[in-house]
């Protein structure tokens, strides 16, 4: 019996993989992705380095491939500090702009792993300074920008051989961003260093990743006893095709760079590795997307994963800051929640301001999916729409000057749920705000009934999410 629900249990996971919209496109055309991985010496000359780019771009459309993959700091390396921030563009000057017309003019997909973004930010004194972030951007055979990430973990180590402090230079990012779709793949965007945490791998691969990427200006010694090993774990584990475009050699008198740009499988095989002798170098190699899912139905590891004992979980990527939106689109009850007045998106949730409101302040989390109640959530869910109510209600009470809060689900019509949809209720509490405490609950029962509480302006419900947002961001959650 068990043998036969073994049975069962991978052929049920093999029709999932097949069924996904991603897979049904490579299943139908049986045909690898073809891709090209950059090796290359990038120096303070962006011209040169240019110039590089468009080498590698001519020697991979030759081998007729859909998507080049570029190393970080493909525009520059500067020799200091000062020099790197005058260098610094942002993403809409004239180097990625150069990058695009390449894009447009071969007809090929782009990844440029870390290209050193400049921005003006407002500090909270109110001065305005010039940042930079190491950010990794796609751009379609079209020539348009279709996603940009900033690198979340900053490379500053003292090994025996050598010192670097990335964040005396660059800013850490904000967020991970949903894996992207494109033709060869759903890619999950990092740099570098990033390679050392899994968990951000992992979430990457749970949000459906099929690609990795890990462009690279990696240091010698340290190259030399993890770069394969973390590429090849990091396809292991996941379950996923990893791409590690490098720089390699000397940049400058201070820096130097490992090289080695490679392919990996999702089984941990090596497809193609750059010559560590040649500073230019092109990678050529055929995704199989029949092995990832051979892979993953033979060794459904993430169908094994106990979310009841441990679970990872994060805020999407373009958590809807500055009034932003995201292509992803959230509903309540059926209902399409204007993507305005959202104001942050975890792994399985959602929080949104209220169209009436029992108290200032009173905000919604909801779960992603539609599940009448909680005993219908999964433990990743539970886990996780709690988890986003504490930062929901420790937000909604600074904002609101509050030392207290009712939370609520009303969980089944018996307890006054009317929108069968899980959610809860956070609202900020004061002393006097009702003559009796409790009756906040009958306020709550009849709050979306009684015509003489008219539903808010979305553009109040909109400014109010701008201020939530920018606290959780303040925070840190």
């Amino acid at each position: 019996t068990y043998f036969m629900y073994s049975l069962l249990r991978k052929r049920v996971a093999q029709v999932l993989w097949q069924s996904s919209p991603t897979n049904i496109r490579t299943m139908a055309t049986q045909t690898p992705a073809r891709i090209a991985v950059a090796q290359m010496r990038s120096t303070n000359d962006k011209q040169h380095n240019f110039a590089q780019i468009q080498t590698i771009t001519e020697r991979a459309k030759a081998n007729d491939v859909q998507f080049i993959f570029f190393p970080e700091c493909c525009d520059y390396v500067g020799t200091h500090r000062d020099e790197t921030l005058k260098l610094s563009e942002p993403l809409t000057g004239p180097t990625v702009q150069r990058y695009r017309a390449l894009a447009r003019e071969q007809n090929v997909w782009l990844s440029f792993g870390g290209v050193h973004e400049s921005i003006i930010e407002e500090t909270e004194s109110g001065q305005e300074v010039k940042n930079i972030y190491n950010t990794h951007i796609l751009i379609n055979n079209v020539g348009e920008l279709v996603a940009s990430y900033r690198k979340l973990h900053m490379f500053n180590v003292i090994t025996p051989e050598f010192k670097f402090r990335e964040s005396e230079t660059v800013r850490s990012g904000p967020a991970l961003i949903p894996p992207v779709d494109t033709p060869i793949g759903r890619i999950g965007l990092q740099i570098c260093y990033d390679m050392r945490f899994a968990e951000a791998s992992t979430l990457l691969r749970k949000q459906g990743a099929e690609i990795l990427t890990y462009p690279s200006a990696f240091a010698v010694s340290t190259g030399r006893a993890h770069w394969e090993v973390l590429l090849r774990a990091r396809a292991i584990e996941n379950q996923c095709f990893v791409i590690a475009a490098a720089q390699i050699g000397f940049h400058n008198k201070k820096r130097e760079s490992y090289g080695h740009a490679m392919v990996v499988n999702p089984w941990g095989t090596i497809l193609g590795e750059a010559n560590p002798d040649q500073d230019l170098d092109v990678v050529v190699a055929e995704l199989d997307f029949g092995k990832l899912q051979s892979v993953r139905a033979n060794m459904p590891c993430f169908e094994h994963r106990r979310d009841d004992v441990y679970n990872l979980s994060t805020r999407a990527s373009l958590p809807y800051a500055n009034g932003a939106t995201a292509k992803e689109k959230f509903s309540f009850g059926g209902i399409e929640i204007p993507p305005e007045t959202i104001f942050y998106v975890s792994e399985h949730c959602f929080a949104f301001t209220n169209i009436r409101c029992v108290v200032p302040g009173h905000v919604l989390v909801s779960t992603k999916r539609v599940a009448a109640r909680l005993p219908d959530l999964s433990p990743a869910e539970i886990n996780d729409f709690f988890q986003t109510v504490c930062k929901v209600e420790k937000v909604a009470e600074r904002l609101y000057n509050a030392t207290s809060s009712t939370v609520t689900v009303q969980d089944g019509p018996d307890a006054g749920q009317t929108v069968f949809h899980v959610h809860c209720h956070v609202m900020p509490r004061h002393v006097g705000d009702f003559p009796e405490n409790d009756q906040i609950y009958g306020e709550l029962n009849r709050h979306d009934k009684e015509p003489e509480r008219p539903r808010r302006p979305i553009a109040e419900m909109a400014a109010e999410a701008i201020r939530f947002r920018e606290e959780m961001s303040r925070l840190g959650l």
